[in-house]
């Protein structure tokens, strides 16, 4: 197929890209500067330079193209677009992801129908956000949690919004638990170095993880099946904070985190940290499992932490 991958040199982009061509599809793939293109090209893709915000940009870029299917992997995370990692003020944060998740979206499925594109596989977001309550671990079944209130409210409307948007389409979304690998836990990694990342409260509440390999490989499943809904995709072992992060601090080489009670860190780190840490709600894989097929390369983070980090 001729698969046109929105934010190919994102570190999911970075992964996507080389799965697709070596399945023998034929790829576009965006980039936001012209010293990007040579990478993607590296990668064996058609390299295009796209503002995912202008939908001139977009219309041109994907008419360009001609693709059978459109994957939106547009996020603006990295320091370089967003700047330094703030959980405390998320919604100042994630302020460009947020634009590119509905702006964006808009953008992308509008240049699908212009140019007759019947499939969109768009990057969604499901790891600790489940509903609370019930549970710890949510099914795509139930809803994601508003966090109505917070600094996450914003991304959360955001995902909603994509989630909705890519439905109506007649797409699929995948929920991508918390990445890791190469390029998309060194921030974090490092915090944990120097015991920056403490264990709040009971450190009860659960998160989903996948490595940025299985992220990949789901996506092109999707693409391949003409997948349609919504679809978890996580690892296969949901784990309490409790849990994993002391463990990811041992395969990081650091001193075990520091535990503080809740009304300490909700003033420092905000809101949104304590709820992750004592009242977060993971998510199932077994749809994406049963439905499209899927196997983990990294079905744990802790095979996937002590092969990374360590």
């Amino acid at each position: 197929m001729r698969v046109f991958v929105a934010g190919g040199t994102g570190v999911i982009g970075q992964r996507l890209v080389p799965q697709l061509v070596t399945r023998g599809h034929q790829v576009t793939a965006t980039t936001t500067s012209e010293r990007n293109l040579p990478t993607l090209r590296g990668l064996g893709a058609d390299a295009v330079v796209m503002d995912g915000l202008d939908a001139a940009s977009v219309g041109q870029a994907v008419a360009s193209a001609q693709p059978d299917v459109i994957v939106n992997q547009m996020t603006a995370i990295a320091p370089g677009h967003a700047g330094k990692p703030d959980i405390k003020h998320m919604d100042r944060w994630f302020a460009p992801t947020i634009r590119l998740r509905t702006e964006g979206t808009d953008h992308l499925l509008a240049a699908a129908e212009a140019t007759g594109v019947h499939h969109v596989v768009a990057q969604s977001y499901g790891s600790w956000n489940g509903i609370r309550e019930g549970g710890w671990v949510k099914t795509e079944d139930d809803p994601l949690d508003p966090l109505t209130g917070t600094a996450a409210e914003k991304g959360m409307a955001a995902i909603r919004y994509l989630e909705d948007a890519v439905r109506a389409f007649g797409g699929a979304t995948l929920r991508f638990g918390a990445l890791y690998g190469p390029g998309a836990s060194d921030d974090q990694a490092e915090l944990v170095r120097k015991r920056q990342y403490p264990l709040v409260g009971d450190g009860a509440g659960h998160s989903s993880w996948l490595h940025l390999d299985d992220a990949a490989s789901a996506t092109v499943l999707a693409v391949e099946q003409n997948a349609t809904g919504v679809f978890n995709i996580t690892d296969d072992e949901p784990a309490a904070a409790r849990d994993w992060l002391p463990y990811l601090a041992e395969c990081a080489g650091a001193k075990p985190p520091m535990r503080v009670p809740t009304w300490v860190a909700r003033p420092l780190a905000g809101g949104v940290a304590v709820i992750m840490m004592t009242e977060g709600r993971a998510f199932s894989n077994a749809k994406a499992r049963r439905e499209l097929g899927w196997e983990l390369r990294y079905p744990s983070w802790r095979q996937g932490f002590n092969e990374g980090l360590a």
